[in-house]
């Protein structure tokens, strides 16, 4: 009896114990097998699909000004649900999966210095390049938009050379951010690992959620993302050789077209009389630009 009362107490401790650093523990490990999932979802859905159509949308300035000015008045005819859109579609994802992203980085271990397989070096690439992108993200937001659209912190912003785009100039005011060796070279980079990040992610992702487990559907899982790569690559690589091929001729030529697809898009209800997305810098356009200008535009703003 003395032994079973014994083995008694010292099972209610261990339990106690076990139970004790339970919950001690802290939210993310006690929830580790959802966020982990929830993790790999939002870089896939929303941030990947997102990531494709932005790219898309300015690689589409290769086909000159007007293509580009249009896909972005259709994107801020959303008017005031259009920061809903961005902080609950964009934002807010985001940060869920950069932050995320940190912790599994801080709590993850790579073996690539006892085992230099494929699979260990996609793992350190992995990280990397999702921090790489985390950086050139956080930066680019700056860069071009300034964070936030509050006009204090714009004031201060502006002078300093960020919040630089101008949705109702778009191809311009991109444009003239992209000027020099600084920025392009940094965008470069930003975008390529950024696109690894992903295509690498959607690979990452079938195994997390065992989509593809075996080695013969992990093979083709590969081919499969290793050529979405390739593309998305490309049209990244576009659509930054877009911006930074331009210069000071070709945006005020771009700016004058703009002008004039402005003055149309208000007229059709597709832009709204907001000074504040248009260069505020006043502009001597000629005459046989502007005509210039509106031969290229005629097609360009829709009823």
């Amino acid at each position: 009896m003395a032994v079973l009362r014994l083995a008694s107490f010292h099972l209610k401790k261990t339990w106690t114990h076990v139970s004790e650093l339970t919950r001690s523990q802290s939210f993310f490990l006690r929830h580790e097998f959802a966020i982990r999932r929830l993790h790999s979802l939002t870089g896939i859905v929303p941030l990947g699909v997102y990531m494709v159509i932005h790219l898309t949308t300015n690689a589409s300035l290769l086909n000159g000004t007007a293509t580009f000015q249009r896909a972005v008045f259709l994107i801020h005819s959303l008017g005031e649900l259009l920061p809903v859109v961005e902080w609950g579609g964009i934002f807010a994802p985001l940060l869920f999966h950069a932050i995320l992203g940190v912790w599994i980085i801080r709590t993850g271990k790579s073996n690539l210095g006892n085992y230099q397989f494929t699979g260990n070096r996609r793992y350190v690439w992995q990280r990397w390049t999702g921090l790489i992108a985390l950086i050139f993200l956080m930066t680019h937001v700056l860069h071009l938009h300034g964070w936030f659209h509050a006009g204090f912190w714009l004031a201060i912003m502006e002078p300093l050379g960020f919040a630089s785009f101008d949705p109702y100039n778009a191809a311009s005011s991109l444009g003239s951010a992209m000027q020099g060796y600084v920025w392009p070279a940094f965008y470069l980079a930003g975008v390529l690992a950024t696109v690894y990040h992903l295509a690498n992610g959607i690979w990452t992702a079938g195994i997390t959620w065992g989509l593809w487990v075996s080695p013969q559907a992990q093979a083709r899982a590969t081919k499969v993302c290793t050529a979405f790569g390739v593309i998305l690559a490309v049209v990244g690589t576009s659509a930054w050789w877009a911006a930074v091929r331009m210069d000071t001729d070709d945006i005020a030529q771009a700016r004058a077209e703009e002008a004039i697809m402005y003055e149309a898009a208000k007229e059709t209800g597709l832009a709204y009389d907001m000074p504040e997305k248009r260069t505020p810098v006043e502009v001597e356009v000629e005459e046989s630009d502007v005509v210039e200008a509106s031969g290229s535009s005629d097609d360009a703003v829709t009823e």
